[in-house]
């Protein structure tokens, strides 16, 4: 029987609801949004189609953790057999959650263009539990911590991190200053638009969410996103970023005057925003604690929700 992500999905709720004394420090839900609820509907076996593929795939097909859907194999060279099928039991495809181009979502990372040498010693932290998280009752770091720990035994791994590594990323994020938003819900671990055309105060938040919610429903590697963030975010994120507060250097010391990484230093330019502030808070905790993380802890210190928000903003808006 093939093994989908739906039955993985049950099975971690059951994990969390174990460790729920474990979980939470105060982290906002903009960024560590919460697992969602488990429900019963199977997925749907009706060929589905994308804008530009000639592709189709029903939601079932799309479901299957071991098997990747690609809709758009041509914009990226063939995915190795770790990226396109992973191996069962435990060591789910990269491809299924990363996405076939390494695009990622806002719930996990992004992995084109990363260093293959980053991309290795993040999935060694992960196994060993260096990279950790202050919400490890949510879903995406636990079954990251499982293909981890599979993946190490693995040798395609190293193969599917110089295919990631050599995948130019793809543009899909607007950054968009606003005090007023679409009225949003939450679907799954996104934000996305609610129905009608209703607005609501964003606040003190940033809201990041799919532009088109049945493309990003259905796996395809293209969608955009808009993240929409507070009034003055960007110049004030700008000035942490570039010029440090005089306790901290500014973030360009290390991962280059353009924020497109330098050395092992990660590239950061036009990443998701809710993703960077996950791994801000959790660094700045001691959650991730690997030899990388121990490094950037200091300058993360004495950082507060507001610095944090807004140095995100900005990074998530330049060009990558």
């Amino acid at each position: 029987m093939v093994q989908t992500l739906r039955m993985a999905l049950l099975s971690a709720l059951v994990l969390a609801a174990i460790d729920a004394s474990a979980a939470p420090q105060a982290v906002p839900d903009w960024a560590f949004t919460p697992n969602p609820k488990p429900h019963d509907a199977q997925p749907g076996t009706t060929p589905q189609s994308v804008p530009g593929s000639a592709a189709a795939f029903s939601a079932q097909a799309l479901d299957d953790v071991f098997n990747v859907r690609d809709w758009f194999p041509a914009d990226h060279a063939a995915m190795p057999p770790l990226v396109a099928h992973g191996a069962p039991p435990a060591l789910f495809a990269c491809g299924y959650c990363h996405l076939p181009n390494g695009a990622g979502r806002p719930e996990n990372a992004r992995l084109a263009g990363l260093p293959a040498a980053y991309i290795l010693r993040q999935v060694a932290d992960f196994a060993s539990g260096a990279r950790g998280t202050l919400r490890p009752d949510r879903m995406p770091p636990r079954f990251m911590a499982q293909v981890a720990r599979a993946a190490m035994a693995s040798p395609g791994l190293a193969e599917a991190a110089a295919y990631f590594a050599a995948i130019r990323p793809p543009a899909t994020l607007r950054v968009v200053e606003t005090a007023t938003i679409p009225r949003v819900q939450l679907t799954g671990f996104v934000f996305s638009r609610a129905p009608g055309s209703f607005t609501e105060p964003l606040a003190d938040r940033i809201v990041e969410l799919p532009d088109d919610n049945r493309l990003f429903e259905l796996r395809d590697a293209r969608v955009t996103y808009t993240a929409y963030v507070p009034p003055g975010s960007l110049a004030r994120g700008e000035s942490l970023v570039r010029h440090g507060d005089g306790a901290r250097p500014a973030c360009t010391s290390c991962h280059g005057v353009d924020l497109r990484g330098m050395g092992e230093a990660p590239p950061l330019a036009g990443r998701s925003p809710s993703y960077l502030a996950r791994q801000l808070y959790d660094i700045q905790a001691g959650a991730r604690h690997g030899s990388r993380a121990a490094l950037m802890r200091p300058v993360v210190a004495r950082l507060d929700g507001t610095a944090i928000r807004d140095i995100v903003a900005y990074v998530a808006s330049l060009p990558q």
